[in-house]
């Protein structure tokens, strides 16, 4: 098993476990997404939920992308204070009084779009302060309406003062082994079935939205922009999937082998730095980059076993790749960026960690 550079002795660096970032693999997954949305004429809003990092977020923005998608009022509050000035929260909200002092705030420093999939959820929104979208469901069954029914809501909402944009769906079935093609196609089909009703009801769907990072390399060229967010990192999901290759891992959890013994390895990352999902195509808990037969095969808050048929020795340190980027980094409060030469040239706070209101 290759040998995992200690990273020195940077005084910015803590001990392991700690989540590392190869700076020129994130920036050439960043520019491998800009060219292929490009080459498709559309417009790229990533998700910035994976790396909850505005320093992340102006590197995709200097490449192209127009703006950003949040999962929370938190994350935008946070991203907004960090000069991000057009964002969509990509889900639907429930608005109290709260919510709506808040929305109000971020209205008048950003351009700003919210998810909707019923007049109830937006019910106590005054018209006309801030552009909504409305979500359809193209076959993950989360939240999203049925995309003949999105006409209905657009015409209900224009009729009490509100500006609709579009419509936008999240193909969530395209985590699983093979259905990046199908559930991009599922995507297309309910966003266009999306734009014909709105417009038999007289509200044009200005922009259809899609996204998802195992379905973007399938990216129809009739949608106006897309939101993938694993991307920019990518994890053992999506090597898994198929979705990318190791070399285009860009994040990794550096962790210690404590223990080991018989066919395992004791590292010192558990639950509470990789995070806890495993999908049922997952072969493990996690993998490691550095030998594509390892696996985590057992989890617990601080600690993680793994197999592989050559054991890393005693003391060395591993580059563990968790299942779900997006967890683990939620998880951290800090990110180590390094070079080519595992030099480190950067700490970045994980500023919207935590951001989950």
């Amino acid at each position: 098993m290759a040998a995992v550079h200690s990273l020195g002795d940077d005084s910015r660096v803590n001990g392991t476990p700690r989540l590392v970032v190869d700076l020129d693999v994130m920036q050439a997954n960043i520019d491998r997404a800009a060219a292929l949305a490009t080459e498709r004429g559309i417009r790229l809003r990533p998700h910035v939920k994976t790396h909850k990092t505005p320093e992340i977020a102006r590197r995709q923005l200097a490449a192209g992308a127009v703006g950003i998608t949040v999962a929370t009022i938190g994350e935008a509050e946070v991203f907004a204070a960090a000069g991000c000035n057009d964002i969509l929260i990509g889900y639907p909200l429930w608005i109290d009084d709260s919510a709506l002092h808040r929305l109000r705030t971020l209205a008048q420093r950003v351009t700003l779009a919210i998810g909707c999939d019923s007049l109830d959820s937006v019910a106590a929104l005054p018209p006309g302060f801030t552009e909504l979208v409305i979500e359809v469901d193209s076959g993950h069954h989360r939240s999203g309406l049925l995309p003949e029914r999105a006409g209905v809501l657009a015409q209900r909402l224009t009729e009490r003062g509100h500006r609709v944009r579009g419509a936008f769906t999240f193909p969530g079935h395209s985590y699983a082994p093979g259905a990046g093609g199908s559930a991009a196609a599922d995507e297309t089909a309910a966003l266009l079935t999306a734009a014909d009703s709105m417009a038999s009801h007289g509200v044009p769907a200005r922009v259809l939205s899609g996204g998802s990072t195992p379905s973007l390399g399938h990216v129809d060229a009739r949608l106006d922009e897309y939101r993938p967010g694993v991307y920019v990192f990518n994890d053992a999901q999506q090597w898994e999937l198929g979705s990318c290759a190791p070399e285009q891992i860009a994040l990794t959890c550096h962790a210690r082998v404590v223990s080991r013994h018989g066919d395992r390895v004791v590292v010192d990352s558990g639950s509470k730095v990789l995070g806890a999902d495993r999908a049922s195509y997952a072969t493990g808990y996690g993998r490691l980059l550095d030998d594509p037969d390892a696996r985590v095969v057992a989890l617990s808050e601080h600690h993680a076993v793994v197999t592989a048929p050559v054991l890393p020795i005693l003391g060395s340190i591993v580059r563990v790749v968790p299942n779900h980027v997006c967890s683990a980094v939620n998880l951290a409060d800090e990110l180590c960026v390094v070079d080519a030469a595992a030099r480190v040239v950067d700490v970045w706070p994980v500023a919207a960690r935590g951001r989950n209101q």
